[in-house]
């Protein structure tokens, strides 16, 4: 055979077979497009998980609300909602954003919205109730027994509808103060209505000090708190609250008492991911404080249930 036929033959080998050599003899049409697919699927899975994972928390706060006083003119005439600054920054403190969420208005005769409060827990990540005014007595089947102690009505059914919103949603709950009693009464649960007038024995748990008024708490043996906090098993916190939880909702444990005095100063409810409340405000702790109970981890635990449940 010349050189000219042996070219011929080779010629006419690649142009029947086109296949590059670095591919495997025994491949086939479909286990080769299967390894495309799945090279595919794991490139788009890690560009999702870099994304979810890089993407800021979306936490909402409660908003307070200031009703219009009679008689007054300007912006003391107008229903206001607003935001008190140290819990917005205790919740940036770890690099999440913080939304106010407002209540919403379906019949509203300037501006009617379609927008409800479940739409709120379906897009964000995690829920905080701020403190505030009382919680009505009429909102746990009880009578004011003092006209000063009759509480934000509108409030609490603005913030029991969007506690069961976010509970409903799998998303995680944080109370503060006034929240960790609506947390409690939204269970089912009752209050005192004045600390002082219900239980002479106890401890003033406010004072015109205000956030620099305070007292010691313990955690119960198999509290998470206890769990979270093991090295100390309890710490000083700041007390601005009049109220306090009396019966406990259902489904509801003590993460905190206050020392001497076995007030409740911090509830969980167990049949959820993260519904917990505390009476203090750890708003107003330093991170990395030495004084005051340092909450930072009781933050990052909301948090990290945000995170994990935020689909």
């Amino acid at each position: 055979m010349n050189d000219e036929q042996r070219g011929s033959d080779r010629e006419h080998s690649r142009r029947k077979d086109d296949t590059p050599r670095y591919v495997d003899p025994g491949d086939s049409v479909f286990s080769l497009w299967g390894r495309v697919i799945r090279a595919r699927y794991q490139r788009i899975a890690a560009s999702l998980t870099r994304h979810v994972m890089q993407r800021p928390l979306r936490i909402g706060i409660s908003a307070r609300i200031f009703h219009p006083e009679a008689g007054s003119t300007g912006l003391r005439s107008k229903n206001l909602q607003y935001l008190e600054e140290s819990i917005a920054h205790w919740v940036m403190s770890r690099d999440v954003l913080v939304f106010m969420i407002p209540t919403v208005n379906t019949s509203g005769l300037l501006h009617p919205s379609n927008i409800r409060l479940r739409d709120y827990a379906r897009h964000l990540d995690g829920l905080v109730l701020q403190g505030g005014a009382d919680v009505s007595p009429h909102t746990y089947s009880e009578a004011p027994t003092r006209p000063e102690w009759s509480g934000d009505r509108a409030r609490d059914m603005y913030e029991l509808e969007l506690l069961h919103e976010f509970v409903e949603a799998g998303k995680p709950v944080m109370g503060i103060c006034r929240g960790c009693q609506l947390i409690n009464v939204a269970f089912g649960g009752t209050l005192y209505q004045d600390i002082a007038t219900d239980v002479p024995t106890a401890m003033p748990h406010v004072h015109d000090d205000y956030d620099r008024h305070r007292h010691e708490i313990a955690f119960p043996p198999g509290s998470s708190l206890a769990k979270l906090f093991k090295e100390t098993k309890g710490g000083v916190v700041n007390s601005i609250h009049h109220q306090a939880v009396k019966t406990l909702g259902r489904d509801m444990d003590v993460e905190a008492l206050s020392v001497p005095d076995q007030m409740i100063e911090a509830i969980r409810y167990r049949k959820a991911p993260f519904v917990m409340g505390l009476q203090w405000h750890p708003e107003f702790h330093r991170a990395g404080g030495q004084e005051l109970l340092d909450c930072t981890g009781i933050l990052d635990n909301f948090l990290r249930v945000a995170r994990e449940t935020r689909f």
